[in-house]
């Protein structure tokens, strides 16, 4: 702003200036006290945030015979303090929620979705959508593994019950009692048997 502003010239000020007022003097609560009340007290349990002004000599009797909870009964009180852990605000159990199980409750209604311990209030997988069981991760299949799995015509992605399957349908097609006594086929039963056994040993099936 410049000096030579035309606001300047609207500002004017007094030689002298005016006290401030002083603060009205606050009498004591207490009857027929004329003190200034200088100290306060809450005035009880069903005024919260209210309270009276005394003197020193008043404000200290109020003290001593002060009591919150008064009128109350024993069961009151232990539901007070019990509810102040908590700062009087509602709480539930953990791991659920208490309030939607009493909803639940009135209304009938159970619980739905994939886990069977998610609530779906919309529907969004299903009222016969299950989780899919999870499988363990395959460790990698050796080179023996693999060879083996090649004499019973299958390959690294064949699952345990698969091997059992085609071991038992190669041992039924090469026996000789099932080509009429012919062992013309018994290396190719011995090749069989040898690679289920390897596997069976090594954990694959």
């Amino acid at each position: 702003m410049k000096l030579e502003s035309d606001l300047f010239d609207k500002i004017r000020t007094r030689k002298g200036t005016r006290p401030a007022p002083e603060p009205a003097k606050r009498i004591c609560d207490a009857d027929g006290c004329q003190e200034a009340a200088s100290h306060r007290a809450p005035k009880g349990r069903e005024a919260e945030g209210e309270y009276f002004w005394f003197c020193l000599e008043h404000v200290r009797a109020y003290n001593k015979s002060y009591n919150y909870f008064a009128g109350l009964d024993d069961s009151a009180i232990q539901n007070f303090q019990k509810a102040a852990t908590v700062g009087h605000r509602p709480t539930w159990r953990m791991g659920s929620n208490a309030r939607d199980d009493e909803a639940q409750r009135a209304t009938g209604r159970t619980k739905r979705g994939w886990t069977g311990k998610t609530d779906d209030p919309f529907n969004l997988f299903g009222d016969g959508f299950r989780a899919r069981p999870t499988e363990e991760p395959r460790r990698s299949v050796r080179n023996m593994e693999r060879k083996s799995l090649a004499t019973l015509g299958l390959d690294d992605t064949a699952r345990p019950e698969e091997v059992k399957a085609r071991y038992k349908a190669l041992v039924k097609r090469h026996h000789p009692d099932a080509n009429g006594g012919d062992r013309s086929l018994e290396d190719k039963l011995r090749e069989v048997i040898q690679a289920y056994s390897y596997l069976k040993s090594v954990g694959f099936c």
